[in-house]
């Protein structure tokens, strides 16, 4: 008999629910809930919203699309993702994402090694209702300090970027 202590199953609203970059971000399942091996999290992101440039220097990055678009932007590469696509950003490539659909972008992110949702949770701040929150610019100071808890760089804005 395995060891079935640590199984659960949560609902499409539960889950810690964060704010982050004007995305709402629920933890599905973090570190704690995986023995550090990886963090869950689904990210709905405002239609026209790109991230900055960064780059995870500890955990790779996959992320599978379920509803809307985007283009995912690693290193040279360009992926247009919509609804069943999936994405690997590998650990050390800098990459950035822009929505280019009208609707926001729904997706799972799997990181790996777990982690990643202290370094939301730390830069973003608990969402006040599990809907986007509103517009405004993030703390690019607490950021940083998270970031540099968290070994993710921000590297820059967002290039202007056309959408396909």
């Amino acid at each position: 008999m395995g060891n079935d202590s640590r199984a659960y199953a949560i609902g499409p609203n539960e889950g810690e629910a964060l704010w982050f970059f004007g995305n709402l971000v629920t933890v599905k399942a973090g570190s704690n809930d995986t023995g550090g091996s990886y963090t869950l999290t689904e990210f709905r992101i405002p239609p026209g919203f790109a991230s900055p440039v960064h780059v995870h220097h500890t955990e790779d990055e996959a992320i599978y699309v379920l509803d809307g678009r985007a283009e995912f932007h690693c290193g040279e590469r360009v992926f247009a993702a919509g609804p069943g696509t999936f994405v690997l950003l590998p650990k050390g490539v800098p990459h950035w994402l822009q929505v280019s659909s009208d609707v926001p972008c729904r997706s799972l992110v799997l990181t790996s090694p777990g982690q990643f949702e202290g370094f939301v949770a730390e830069a973003g701040e608990p969402a006040l209702t599990r809907e986007l929150p509103p517009p405004g610019p993030p703390d690019m100071a607490r950021v940083a300090r998270a970031g540099e808890r968290f070994r993710i760089e921000t590297l820059r804005p967002p290039p202007t970027a056309p959408m396909h």
